[in-house]
């Protein structure tokens, strides 16, 4: 018989260790398992001859993952030489892989259709948040809470604020995609369009219609999403706004409708709305519905509270465009209004792979399925970003392409996304980390909550700013911190120090002995952690 200690990644809390450790009991040639949640960790007695790939392949048949301890990694600089390595697509999670192998000696082709930097410099993050932040200052200047300053409606230029964006974009697509390209010979760019031959070979239709064959002992699927438009008849014959559109839209629509009231709806209604635009957002079932029911009832009495028009759990059953104005029928009332953006999801952009020539899996919705290691159903290729299985954040997709580089070059990296924070750039801002009660419930853990509204919260108070909560998730009996959702101005920067909170496996009473600077948003979450065992209101301003 034998030991052997495991590092475990994935765990959330106490019952993921002991459900674990029963599944691992039931295993024939193991005969004793030891799982701790706190040390992320297991101690397993098994058979001689028992591979350690036995057991992990046992962990990860329960959803978690785990590396043998005091296994040496294999890769090193100088690893990959003469590896062969084919990226489809640009993006920064095709881009950190590419880095990653390239250091190790491999000899990198990246394959793009189109503009190089994928969506997030291009068309996503960058120009949204440029956009998001200019309608801020605008809203700021007629709506501010001071009456000492005096207010007045700003004139928006909406064609200098796109030049000025997209000159930003231009700047960071050439700082930190094309001049890499440039700067490292152990990576070459190939144009065109790649689809699968067999599980090694690559077609790549270049634009002037030449074919090139590309042999590959590694590949990565990083092609990123589309939006998705739905079949609403009659919604192909209008002029209708993506998100790709309405970022560069050089006027301001009188009207804008919005059909969708997920993360991209949201971010771009608002902008549009402190610019100047009326808007009416259409969602088909309620505001970022796949959160905490709160988030999307407090979001949208402060968006409403703004002067949006918001229809929930409403359908758009036809769409017309008459050379000026869009008309949504929703049943109830025909909506009208000079521009339509159209924000209902996005689908992965697989469907021209031919992915089935390759065997690599894919879901209902055509997304690639991988693992915790970035490996898709066959063993040699791997998917990392949008266009996978995984949450569609450009963080997320940049960690995962550098794991899969380093199991490229032979190394056992897995990604963890159990303390994966998410923020939601509207004002307020919602941001997530962890489980919601709900999702926990379903989970059958044994959980508490509390809710501590920003009136609470000293800085809220000084900002004359009180809009919105933050709420915690603990396991009722340990105190363990397993989720936080808050609905704040400055959410997003508070976001993290909960998520540290949980990846290093804190209670509410250690959080709520932590030191906060006061005044700051952040001092909330020690407040709200606090809320488990005292009553708040009756602390002190800075009371510990």
């Amino acid at each position: 018989m034998q030991t052997l200690n495991f590092k475990v990644t994935g765990m959330t809390c106490d019952h993921c260790a002991s459900s674990l450790q029963a599944a691992l009991a039931t295993v024939q040639g193991i005969h004793n398992a030891a799982v701790s949640y706190p040390e992320r960790h297991a101690t397993v007695a098994v058979d001689a001859g028992i591979e350690a790939e036995t057991v992990i392949h046992a962990i990860r048949a329960k959803g978690y993952d785990a590396q043998l301890k005091g296994k040496t990694p294999t890769a090193h600089p100088g690893k990959g030489t003469g590896l062969k390595v084919v990226i489809i697509g640009s993006g920064s999670g095709a881009f950190a892989a590419a880095l990653r192998v390239a250091e190790g000696g491999a000899i990198v082709t990246i394959v793009e259709a189109g503009t190089v930097g994928g969506t997030c410099v291009n068309v996503g993050c960058v120009p949204s948040k440029i956009m998001i932040r200019a309608a801020h200052i605008a809203h700021q200047q007629a709506h501010h809470p001071f009456p000492g300053v005096q207010k007045h409606t700003p004139q928006i230029d909406r064609a200098a604020l796109v030049m000025q964006q997209q000159r930003r974009v231009e700047e960071l697509r050439r700082d930190k995609y094309e001049s890499i390209l440039e700067s490292n010979p152990g990576i070459s760019l190939l144009r065109g369009r790649a689809r699968f031959i067999d599980a090694q070979t690559l077609e790549v239709t270049q634009a002037d219609g030449t074919v090139k064959h590309v042999a590959a002992d590694r590949i990565l699927i990083a092609t990123g999403r589309s939006p998705s438009i739905p079949d609403t008849p009659g919604l192909a014959e209008t002029p209708y706004w993506t998100s790709t559109t309405a970022l560069v839209a050089e006027r301001l629509p009188k009207h804008l409708l919005v059909y969708g009231a997920s993360v991209v709806a949201l971010e771009l209604a608002q902008a549009f709305l402190r610019l100047g635009s009326q808007v009416t957002v259409v969602a088909r079932s309620t505001l970022l519905s796949k959160e905490d029911p709160a988030i999307g009832t407090g979001l949208q009495a402060a968006l409403e509270a703004e002067g949006m028009r918001i229809l929930t759990h409403t359908r758009v059953t036809s769409a017309r465009y008459d050379g000026s104005n869009f008309q949504l029928n929703v049943g109830s009332e025909v909506l009208s209004g000079d521009n339509l953006l159209v924000a209902t999801g996005r689908q992965a952009n697989t469907a021209a792979l031919n992915l089935q020539a390759a065997g690599v899996a894919v879901d209902a919705s055509g997304a690639v399925v991988i693992d915790s290691h970035m490996l898709t159903s066959v063993p040699h290729i791997y998917a990392a970003g949008d266009c996978t299985n995984q949450p569609q954040y450009v963080y997320v997709a940049a960690v995962a392409g550098t794991r899969a580089a380093r199991n490229m070059l032979g190394e056992d990296a897995v990604l963890d996304l159990s303390a994966m924070p998410s923020v939601v750039f509207t004002d307020p801002q919602v941001a997530t980390v962890g489980v919601t009660e709900a999702e926990a419930q379903a989970q059958r853990l044994d959980v508490d909550s509390r809710t501590l509204s920003l009136d609470n919260v000293p800085r809220a108070l000084a900002n004359f700013d009180t809009t919105g909560f933050i709420k915690l998730v603990a396991d009722k009996k340990t105190g363990r911190l397993l989720g936080a959702q808050i609905l704040a101005a400055e959410a997003g920067e508070m976001i993290q120090t909960a998520a540290l909170a949980i990846r290093n496996g804190m209670t509410v009473q250690e959080l709520g002995d932590q030191l906060f600077p006061y005044l700051t948003m952040v001092e909330g979450l020690k407040l709200c952690a606090q809320t488990f065992f005292k009553d708040v209101k009756q602390l002190s301003c800075c009371a510990g």
